[in-house]
């Protein structure tokens, strides 16, 4: 270190150049970095399990595939009821503006019918009536308001279909008159050439009767409430208790029967079960993914005249989300008696958006604060030549370069930013940085009165080069360790750091200290500190110093102590050993001066003992009333004035080190402090302990959105009340459908253990699509007995008057399954659809798939299955006596749905993904590859391995760190009783976050694991203080403090203003999980590196490097070198 030292300083110029163009070079990397706001990018374990099924849903289905929801909550603003009619009626008018939504892109107006998710009719091959059904798709709404013949007003269409007059249909539709059942029996009376039979078998397993005509009216006065209203006649408004008791559905009663736990929050009933107090209504409409939505247009006239591509389709899809918020939002206003929370994931991106974009004003405001407290720190009032206020600033720019150098290099190596890097890393690495730049300077200062010009850079370096360089690779290595937590944002979070500390690290230990030695220039000129074109205009201030030569030994025959005069240097262990120069003047006498420590001798012309008094050790010494020297001056007399500016010198002298040589250090000393503090912080330890155990597990969303928003109030009236996630269990391919059915019902089965899961009021679960595709075929096989039965069907064909469902029957029944013979008409009445036990025909089960989906569509709309491949389109013809019903490929993915309510924490949420987790790996053992998916398991899976990856990185970096230490100090007792300490910041920094509430996310993890680098700055410094000092251990932990009190404080001062900014995002997040938790360690971590470590090493520290012979307080006086000849 110290020829490096030299080196820099001789060639000061150049390596200040060349670094700072190197580091201005690297800067230009930051035009490739990539801000990643992708949730299942950032958060979800990278190599785990989720990571490998998400990648496999990508893979199979492809990116923006299924469904999205926009959510409606209303909650009272006064009350504790919405069981009114204002209520609904307000919660009707915000549901019914959201589907009234149109938003323009590219020219093109986009509505909310034109997007949403819809149910399917079956096609009839008859082209009006397919426009008709086409016209009049329903949106998917899961509402409350359902219950009410208003809800058909929700479904549209916009404008009414035309019926081309055909008979039995009125001339023009809506849902507001539409009678599916009175259509059907008009349609069979007039005997049209429409299938009426097959539309009747769909909506009789549907539930489709009346829609919505027989239900009441909100409104019975309104002109357009249908006669068969149930309170059309009375005109009295509806018992809204007794109709939501009732259950509230959409047209299709048996596919969208809405579950009470999804619809109403805050039930309370009475003895008999009737509803008598709702707190909260929730609507959900379902918007088509983007894919779904570009596939459905890709070939639409609509879009003929634009480049129509899935990007553009999600641009459609996040205009109208952003659009929905706003809208749905504004009925929240004052004007109303209840509150209405719309929420869109694309409103809640745009949040995390802004939440992970950088503020270059907090960012600027603190490197100016940070660049002012150096610029104070530094400066010395009464000594403006001496002052290092200019290097000060020139650190806290070196360093404030070397963040963007270092964050150019991360893009560079393709590291993404994310929210934890653009708002904690610019002013994290800055207190750090600064840190080391606070110790150089201040050892610049001490050393600069007894260390030749030209080799104090080298001294400095010897000096503070291995703390500087043992507190960077503790940091770096403590960043690189987190990096176990395998979560992406945090990885890249924690690899940006310790790639910022090592930048950090260059310039400091190679570029600074040749900034300082170009400081040199300006000291030895006299020119005054930051305004260096100006010279000092103070006088002369030589004086000829006569000074006794005094030993120890001398001291020691007279009974007294060494003591330092009031000029006395701030001591620095190591002490300076002198140096032999090359280039000695001829003629040279010795003066020999005592400095507390042993006689110390230099060598002087033979003309007289002139020496300069610099003002930088009145400065740097700490006042005193005494002396041992003096001075000689043209006028020796004292005047008022002359005491005047003493004591104004003393007052401005008093610096920290002063305040730990004087005071703190002897006050430690003592026994019954000792004893306090060791008790004190046992009293800690144990808290801390304590503290740990109350930690919980999770992140609310409601911490990372800012509170002054409509997103926060609606997620946390959604907690409170409903607690709402949508989830899949997925099947995989590599899996026989056909021949293990019962292991599917098995595994459907056994979600009901689920008690988070929505289920029917007899407590089962929904049908998924291989009950819905069992129940059409055992359907369509009674209609095939039933004609068999009549003898309208034979084993060559059928008569006329057979049924379309028999007729559809024998054709699923003649299909063998092998494709080299796909017909066998002998084996119609030799088998079955589905058997006995419930088992559909194995050896033709994908032929049968492809009748299904495309002659049930409902079914399969309302089961969500999301087939892929998707089977092929064959629309069954009763004329049509072709047999052949094409087989669809082998599934590789289908999905069961449910709906999650009423969870409001992270342990709650933990529990059931551990639950579903236990059922998927169970059926996976028995043969059934399958996983769970959902916003549960990609946000919240994290935290069921997260407190290992905790305590194997802490255990990591603290072995790596004593290695280290023990290595680089060749002391293993030090390096213990160091981490011993380190142990003590983790364990309390723990309690700190379960005494205040803070909970265990992937962020505080870090930042417990990067505690033991921080730690390390608050400790390693004082530590290798006290064994390169000389003496009994409470001399050397006092030098050691008096050497290392003011960096380390300083440091500690500039960690804090870099993190201080963070108290003015407006994200409480990061006030609570990053300000918080670090403010805690930087008061942690200096009270047990000055005030615990201090007193462990007066009584337990090890033997110094440098033990003397004779006095254990100093070491011997050198021999003089002979005078050249």
């Amino acid at each position: 270190m110290y020829s490096i030292g030299c080196i820099l300083q001789l060639h000061c110029g150049k390596v200040t150049f060349l670094g700072l163009l190197l580091l201005s070079l690297c800067c230009v990397g930051l035009k490739t970095g990539h801000l990643e706001t992708n949730v299942d990018e950032l958060w979800v374990e990278e190599g785990g399990r989720l990571e490998k099924e998400l990648n496999y849903v990508k893979d199979t289905i492809g990116v923006g595939s299924g469904t999205s929801y926009e959510l409606i909550i209303q909650t009272p603003k006064k009350g504790i009821s919405l069981l009114n009619m204002d209520s609904v009626m307000l919660h009707y008018q915000a549901v019914l503006a959201a589907t009234k939504i149109k938003v323009d892109i590219d020219g093109l107006t986009w509505g909310f019918r034109e997007i949403c998710y819809t149910a399917q009719f079956p096609t009839t091959e008859e082209f009006i009536v397919d426009s008709i059904l086409e016209g009049i798709l329903p949106c998917v709404i899961i509402t409350p308001i359902d219950c009410f013949w208003e809800g058909s007003r929700l479904l549209g269409p916009d404008h009414p279909v035309a019926t081309g007059g055909i008979a039995g249909m009125p001339m023009s539709i809506t849902w507001e008159n539409l009678d599916p059942q009175s259509i059907l029996k008009k349609l069979e009376s007039a005997k049209t050439n429409i299938p009426v039979n097959a539309m009747r078998d769909v909506f009789q397993r549907a539930g489709v009767t009346t829609a919505y005509q027989e239900k009441p009216c909100l409104n019975p006065k309104d002109p357009d409430c249908p006669h068969t209203a149930a309170n059309y006649n009375t005109s009295q408004a509806p018992d809204l208790g007794s109709e939501f008791t009732k259950g509230c559905s959409g047209f299709a009663t048996k596919y969208m029967q809405w579950e009470h736990d999804l619809i109403f929050g805050g039930v309370k009933r009475n003895k008999t079960g009737h509803i008598v107090r709702v707190e909260a209504f929730q609507s959900i409409l379902q918007l088509m993914a983007e894919k779904d939505l570009y596939l459905y247009y890709e070939e639409n006239q609509k879009v003929s005249g634009i480049d129509w591509t899935q990007q553009k389709a999600r641009a459609v899809l996040e205009a109208f989300q952003r659009k929905f918020s706003q809208v749905v939002n504004n009925y929240g206003n004052e004007t109303n008696k209840d509150n209405i929370h719309g929420f869109s994931y694309t409103s809640l991106m745009d949040i995390m958006k802004d939440f992970s974009s950088i503020s270059v004003t907090r960012v600027v405001l603190g490197y100016v604060l940070m660049f002012v407290y150096a610029c104070v720190s530094l400066l010395r009032w009464n000594d403006a030549v001496n002052s290092q206020s200019g290097i000060g600033m020139a650190g806290v720019l070196l360093v404030s370069l070397s963040v963007a150098a270092g964050l150019g290099i991360c893009s560079l190596l393709g590291i993404n930013f994310n929210a934890s890097t653009t708002q904690i890393i610019p002013f994290l690495a800055l207190g750090l940085g600064v840190d080391d730049m606070f110790l150089i300077a201040h050892t610049f200062f001490e050393n600069a009165d007894h260390v030749p010009n030209h080799e104090l850079t080298g001294e400095v370096l010897k000096r503070t080069g291995v703390t500087v360089l043992l507190t960077s690779i503790s940091n770096m290595l403590a960043f690189f360790t987190a990096a176990i937590i395998p979560i992406p944002a945090l990885r890249a979070f924690t690899l940006q750091a310790g790639i910022l500390v090592l930048f950090n690290l260059g310039s400091v230990l190679l570029v600074y200290p040749a900034i300082i030695s170009l400081d040199l220039v300006r000291r030895e000129d006299k020119r005054i500190d930051v305004l260096c074109c100006f010279q000092s205009s103070a006088g002369s201030n030589d004086v000829i110093e006569l000074q006794p030569q005094l030993s120890c030994d001398d001291h020691e025959t007279r009974g007294q102590r060494c003591e330092l005069t009031d000029l006395q240097r701030e001591v620095s262990p190591p002490p300076p050993y002198s140096v032999a120069s090359g280039n000695m003047p001829p003629c040279y006498d010795t003066v020999t001066r005592s400095d507390g420590c042993g006689a110390v001798t230099t060598l002087a012309p033979n003309d007289g003992v002139f020496t300069r008094r610099l003002e930088s050790a009145l400065s740097s010494s700490c006042p005193s009333t005494t002396s041992s020297r003096q001075c000689l001056t043209p006028d020796s007399a004292i005047t008022c004035k002359d005491r005047c500016v003493k004591a104004q010198r003393e007052c401005l002298t008093w610096t920290l080190t002063c305040l730990a040589a004087k005071l703190y250090a002897p006050f430690l000393q003592r026994t019954f402090v000792k004893v306090t503090v060791i008790t004190t912080f046992l009293v800690f330890l144990i808290l801390g302990a304590w503290g740990t155990a109350q930690v919980k597990d999770g992140l609310d969303l409601t911490d990372v959105v800012p509170r002054d928003t409509a997103e926060f109030q609606f997620l946390q009236a959604q907690s409170k009340y409903f607690g709402f996630y949508s989830i899949n269990a997925v099947t995989q391919g590599n899996f026989d459908y056909a021949n293990n059915q019962p292991l599917l019902h098995e595994y459907h089965d056994a979600f009901t253990k689920v008690k988070k899961i929505i289920k029917g009021e007899d407590g089962s679960l929904p049908q998924f699509w291989l009950d819905l595709f069992r129940q059409w075929l055992a359907d369509l096989q009674i209609a095939f007995d039933q004609d068999l039965h009549n003898n309208l069907i034979s084993n060559d064909s059928w008569k006329d008057h057979a049924s379309e469902e028999a007729i559809l029957a024998y054709k699923l029944l003649v299909q063998t399954g092998d494709v080299d013979n796909p017909i066998n008409k002998n084996q119609v009445t030799r088998i079955r659809l589905v058997d006995s036990n419930g088992i559909i025909n194995p050896a033709a089960f994908y032929n049968y798939l492809t009748a299904w989906y495309s002659n049930d569509a409902m079914a399969y709309a309302s089961s969500m299955a999301n087939f892929h491949p998707l089977p092929k389109e064959w629309l069954h013809d009763p004329t049509d006596y072709n047999f052949e019903v094409h087989k669809s490929q082998l599934l590789v993915y289908t999905q069961l749905p449910f709906y999650l309510t009423n969870i409001s924490s992270t342990e709650e949420i933990i529990d059931v993904i551990t639950e579903i987790r236990g059922i998927c790996d169970e059926f996976s053992k028995k043969g059934l590859p399958n996983f769970p998916l959902g916003v549960p398991f990609t946000f919240y899976e994290q935290y069921i391995n997260l407190r290992f990856y905790l305590m194997l990185s802490i255990i990591c970096v603290l072995v790596v760190t004593f290695v280290v230490l023990t290595v680089v100090l060749m002391n293993p007792w030090i390096a213990l009783i160091v981490v011993f300490v380190l142990c003590m910041i983790v364990v309390e920094l723990f309690g700190f976050m379960g005494l205040v509430g803070i909970k265990l996310s992937a962020v505080p993890a870090v930042i417990l694991i990067m505690s033991v680098g921080i730690g390390v700055e608050f400790t390693l410094h004082l530590a290798v203080g006290f064994i390169t000092a000389i003496g009994s251990r409470n001399r050397r932990m006092s030098m050691a403090m008096e050497h290392t009190f003011a960096p380390v404080v300083h440091g500690a001062i500039s960690t804090f203003l870099g993190i201080l900014m963070l108290v003015g995002t407006e994200f409480d997040f990061i006030v609570k999980y990053f300000f918080n938790v670090l403010g805690a360690l930087v008061v942690i971590g200096l009270f047990n590196g000055l005030i615990l470590l201090p007193v462990l090493l007066s009584i337990l520290g090890p033997k110094g490097e440098v033990i003397p012979k004779d006095n254990a307080d100093c070491l011997a006086t050198p021999t003089p070198e002979p005078s050249p000849k």
